[in-house]
């Protein structure tokens, strides 16, 4: 349990005594987001801390917050996003699996996938595992709280917090898991066994379906693979507390992933949309189901044949958090050259994106944060 000198935010116990306060002070950003990271609570210390509004750093700017109200479609109407059933992969049906899944990565750039082949335990057994670390208390967690991984493993709020206009409300535990993992012994003990059962099934679900996007696209199932697009792999697992003020903030701000793949199992919550058209789609929880999306780095491959798409988590305003883990599929190559694949440019189809190594990439993306499609934008010829 926190105490309120390590968290000066509006408590039911401090509010009345800071209201006049507050006023009368120059808010300090800079210093208000320092304070909170050097505490090590994250959000889901704030909440525990007794917190009934959010600190002023995580209000976002009314123009850039989800529009709440009901959509303007009936609901029925909202073309939902595509689910993928892989029950018949290794049968003459896989054709049509493949053609299923080059459209959803044209059209959605995201789509779930059934009868995957990981058991439903383990995929309960992942989601518990994540939720059991992030809600131990905030001295058993600090040890692993910091911004850099050199060792593998970061807990941390935001990825984005010195960088980003608003904070999100969640918290996030990083591992390293390739080319070279975390240590063992760097991973939280808590969830130790089952981030590295998690990574087997992974490895083996994702050189499926990278053969199924290379299919999708003309190439040989293995061209992706050979290009090291395995071997780069990084897993968060997000935890998204209650939010005493939903209508101010995110869990997880409007961007695009930057990598080839990502691979998300939710819980049952709920909360993710996909930017589609002019609006946005929910992503609704399937039991048993995983959601897949095309990352910035399969479009630039690709030539702009799948998309990759914005996409944001509402913030949480159910007392019941939303937890939900990611694993991000990069080139394990950092030094390699990436752009347009050559097999997908023609004089009819010129390259729209020039060549670049990942490592300038990457660097690009940590330089502008979680900021919609801009690094696709910068790569554009």
């Amino acid at each position: 349990m926190t105490t309120e000198t390590q968290a000066p935010y509006p408590t039911h116990k401090t509010m009345a005594a800071n209201t006049t306060v507050i006023g009368q002070q120059d808010y300090d950003r800079a210093q208000q987001v320092k304070q909170f990271d050097e505490s090590k609570l994250g959000v889901k210390g704030l909440v525990d801390s007794g917190l009934i509004s959010i600190p002023r750093f995580f209000i976002h700017p009314p123009e850039t917050l989800p529009d709440l109200r009901p959509h303007t479609k009936p609901q029925t109407q909202q073309q939902p996003i595509p689910t993928i059933d892989l029950s018949d992969l290794h049968t003459h049906r896989r054709s049509s699996i493949v053609q299923q899944i080059s459209r959803a990565c044209r059209t959605f750039g995201f789509f779930q996938i059934t009868n995957h082949g990981i058991p439903s335990a383990v995929l309960d057994r992942t989601i518990a595992g994540i939720k059991a670390f992030h809600e131990q208390p905030t001295e058993v967690k600090a040890p692993v709280y910091r911004r850099e991984m050199g060792t593998g493993v970061s807990y941390l709020s935001n990825v984005d917090l010195y960088s980003s206009k608003a904070a999100s409300w969640r918290d996030t535990l990083q591992v390293k898991l390739g080319p070279i993992p975390a240590a063992p012994e760097e991973v939280p003990e808590i969830c130790r066994d089952e981030i590295v059962g998690w990574d087997g099934e992974i490895l083996r679900l994702g050189e499926a379906l990278m053969e199924l996007v290379s299919e999708g696209l003309g190439l040989s199932a293995g061209r992706l693979k050979e290009m090291t697009c395995l071997g780069g792999r990084v897993m968060v697992g997000h935890y998204y507390p209650y939010c005493p003020q939903p209508d101010l903030t995110v869990g997880l701000t409007s961007h695009s992933d930057p990598g080839v793949l990502t691979l998300l199992l939710q819980d049952h919550m709920g909360g993710l949309q996909v930017k589609h058209g002019e609006g946005w789609v929910d992503v609704k929880p399937v039991p048993g189901a995983l959601v897949i999306n095309v990352g910035d780095l399969l479009q630039i491959m690709s030539n702009g044949e799948y998309k990759s798409v914005d996409h944001r988590v509402l913030a949480n305003s159910n007392r019941e958090p939303r937890v939900s883990t990611a694993v991000f599929f990069n080139p394990s190559n950092r030094e390699g050259t990436y752009g347009p694949l050559p097999e997908l440019v023609a004089p009819e189809k010129p390259p729209l994106y020039r060549e670049f190594t990942f490592s300038e990439f990457m660097q690009r993306f940590f330089t502008k944060g979680l900021d919609g499609k801009a690094l696709v934008n910068h790569f554009e010829l």
